[in-house]
């Protein structure tokens, strides 16, 4: 049509043909570009949100872990088919539980990592789709933090998964876990052997197995010296690192405490940030042990054994803690074949470290009073015993 002619249309008309221009060209463009669908989503993937129940309203809201309370159970949606994986990978401690609609598909045993096809463990009465996944932890908070998707599992495909919850396998650590854990075994042993360089007569005082078993007859001399040392302090720092990496080593995951993992927030793949941050809480604890005994002998009048109990505590902990690097070693080198056996001996070697320490400072706090004395015996109960059987429960029996 011409333009002039166009022009005396009524306006109307003329918006008609406008109108009509415009969905001409849009058609033209839409044949000559080729049309992509996005993807869907992999039913296989696991999100990083999760849900928690609200109990005043009955119902799911979304977990903010800056906000909310710690809690024992989290959920979330999954979609599950049959003929197709979902394999999870996630850290347990022994009761974690995880649920399909409230039924029961999966329950720790022991303290490890899990590699599991979740598409297996859908009970038979459950038809494929949209599901409800529950993880609950009866005496603490899941690791959130470790649940992920995988391939593999130990380097076999995912194909070799279990078929059943029973058969779950543990994940083995990976084979940069291993450089890291013998990297930080290499700084141990080159720092060792610069402060026995440096500082061999103070060493000679505290690592001589006469002097933890009293064969000797100079038993005293470490107890005399100042317990706060350049030395000390670095013997300190060696042990605490020593012990961390063994507690890393073994999946003893600190961070399931509700007031540390509000502080802090390791993920457990993040080995050498989980190190760091044990060998702090250690260091911490070991040099915090002077003030909490100052307090309690303040309260029960017993000053003057301050500074034996606390001499008497670092020597045998500093050595005592010289076996730690040798069962990380042990660790390492057994964990692929033997990995119950191997976990279980390293937890044994922590409880006999632990209560070796206190035998042997109740030990020598009998030397300077009896132990008979009721007042005394209640002093080393509420200093030694009762710190034991917490750290115990926290780090040997629980995980």
């Amino acid at each position: 049509m011409p333009a002039a002619r166009l022009l005396r249309l009524p306006l109307p008309r003329l918006f008609g043909w406008l109108l009509a221009c415009v969905c001409l060209l849009a058609g033209q463009g839409t044949q000559a570009s080729e049309y992509r669908q996005l993807p869907p989503a992999s039913p296989t993937a696991l999100s990083a949100d999760w849900l928690i129940h609200d109990a005043a309203r009955n119902r799911l809201i979304f977990y903010l872990p800056g906000y909310h309370q710690p809690a024992h159970a989290y959920y979330q949606w999954v979609r599950i088919s049959r003929n197709q994986l979902f394999p999870l990978a996630f850290a347990a401690q022994p009761g974690l539980s995880l649920f399909l609609d409230n039924r029961l598909v999966f329950t720790a045993q022991t303290a490890t990592t899990y590699s599991l096809d979740l598409a297996r463990l859908l009970p038979a009465q459950l038809p494929p789709g949209r599901h409800l996944l529950a993880v609950w932890q009866p005496d603490g908070s899941p690791a959130l933090a470790s649940f992920s998707g995988v391939a593999t599992v130990a380097g076999t495909p995912a194909a070799g998964l279990p078929k059943a919850a029973g058969l779950a396998l543990p994940r083995l650590p990976a084979p940069q876990g291993q450089n890291v854990y013998l990297g930080f075994l290499l700084l141990l042993g080159l720092s060792y052997g610069a402060i026995r360089v440096t500082y061999q007569p103070g060493l000679a005082r505290i690592f001589q197995i006469e002097e933890l078993f009293g064969v000797s007859g100079d038993q005293s001399a470490f107890l005399v010296k100042p317990a706060f040392s350049l030395l000390n302090l670095l013997l300190v720092l060696l042990f605490a690192l020593s012990f961390g990496l063994l507690l890393t080593a073994i999946h003893t995951d600190l961070q399931s405490l509700p007031l540390l993992r509000q502080f802090f927030n390791v993920p457990e793949s993040a080995i050498v940030g989980r190190v760091v941050l044990y060998t702090g809480i250690i260091t911490a604890f070991v040099f915090g042990k002077y003030l909490f005994l100052s307090l309690m002998a303040y309260i029960f009048g017993l000053q003057p054994l301050v500074d034996v109990q606390y001499r008497e505590f670092l020597r045998t902990t500093l050595l005592v803690g010289l076996i730690l690097p040798l069962v990380l070693l042990l660790y390492l080198s057994l964990n692929g074949t033997f990995p119950h056996t191997v976990a279980w001996a390293a937890s044994t070697a922590i409880g006999l470290v632990l209560v070796g320490t206190v035998l042997r400072v109740a030990r020598t706090l009998h030397r300077q009073a009896s132990l008979l004395n009721l007042h005394l015996f209640a002093y080393l109960c509420a200093t030694e015993v009762l710190p034991l059987l917490v750290i115990l429960k926290l780090i040997v029996f629980t995980y």
